[in-house]
């Protein structure tokens, strides 16, 4: 990529080669000169101005397109397609569920992509062009990327199931605080990916039902083939977070449960020592030695028995109550 913004671009002759080209071609481009594809890097200055004086396209059209942020979703404007889709951050020392943004302008014979971080999805579309397998027509470019985007998901979905199982049998061997540390993790991820997701399912539905001349009703079946796996994996991470909360409540039980257990063994040793404190605090014993130790040596130790036998007697009545 150039400093320009420009990341590629990609011609289509009419004999179906597709050939790189660069910003002469791009900004001579006329619709009757067959496919052409640009992906453009939206902090480049030299990409920011084509887009808002070069390209002919719309204000909401560029506004849109050089965005700093924006939600999955899909406009038609005038027979034209303007959508915003995301895909998981594969890239290294990222986290998957900061979904990466690429924003599509599709009309006939000419699409324009924009993204600021790189994305794996449309690296396999530039590698499928350079085998020669690239898309044929602008709804083949639509669903090979949105294919690609979703292909993508997968393994991470799969991961956060697994990543569950682990902590389930964590959590039967008893490492109730990594697992609530991972937990935690677990649920972020889920509702971060679930947040693009749902709406990126209603951005490509919503195109399965506008009229688009260079979209034809095959494409609009794998499209909907495409939707109905984002549903899926939407249905997923639902089901992932629902198993988290019921992980986390099942945490929250056995620590109670710890917590009421030691609470328990506190109680039944006040219970004991309660008597063997009210019997010497009622002899003095704290305060100026045992009545009767002075007269008789073997005072103390028969005290000192008697406590032994109280505490005996009192293990005994707790038994019988089934206290312990």
């Amino acid at each position: 990529m150039s400093d320009d913004g420009l990341i590629c671009a990609f011609s289509r002759s009419s004999d179906g080669q597709w050939r790189e080209i660069g910003w002469d071609e791009i900004v001579s481009w006329r619709p009757e000169g067959g496919l052409m594809w640009v992906h453009l890097d939206r902090s480049g200055e030299r990409a920011q101005t084509y887009l808002k004086n070069e390209s002919g396209l719309e204000t909401l059209v560029h506004e849109n397109l050089l965005a700093e942020e924006t939600r999955p979703r899909a406009i038609e404007i005038d027979g034209n397609l303007l959508i915003n889709l995301r895909g998981v951050n594969l890239n290294p020392g990222a986290n998957p569920e900061d979904m990466v943004s690429v924003r599509v302008w599709t009309e006939p014979n000419r699409i324009i992509t924009s993204r600021h971080r790189p994305l794996m999805a449309v690296n396999d579309i530039r590698e499928q062009i350079s085998r020669g397998r690239g898309p044929k027509k602008e709804g083949d470019f639509l669903i090979m990327l949105a294919d690609r985007l979703v292909a993508r998901m997968a393994p991470v979905l799969e991961g956060l199931d697994e990543a569950e199982d682990d902590l389930e049998d964590e959590m039967v061997m008893g490492g109730r605080n990594e697992v609530r540390t991972k937990l935690a993790e677990i649920r972020r991820q889920a509702i971060g990916l679930r947040r693009y997701l749902s709406p990126q399912r209603e951005a490509l539905s919503l195109v399965q039902g506008v009229p688009l001349e260079w979209l034809d009703v095959g494409q609009k079946s794998r499209l909907r083939e495409i939707s109905d796996r984002i549903v899926r994996y939407v249905e997923d991470l639902d089901a992932i977070r629902e198993r988290a909360a019921i992980i986390q409540d099942e945490v929250a039980n056995r620590v109670s449960e710890q917590i009421n257990t030691n609470m328990y063994r506190l109680a039944i040793v006040a219970t004991v020592m309660l008597p063997l404190g009210l019997l010497t605090g009622l002899l003095g014993i704290n305060v100026d030695g045992m009545p009767g130790s002075k007269d008789t040596p073997w005072a103390f130790g028969m005290v000192t028995g008697l406590l032994f036998v109280l505490i005996f007697l009192e293990i005994l009545i707790m038994r019988k109550l089934k206290w312990l």
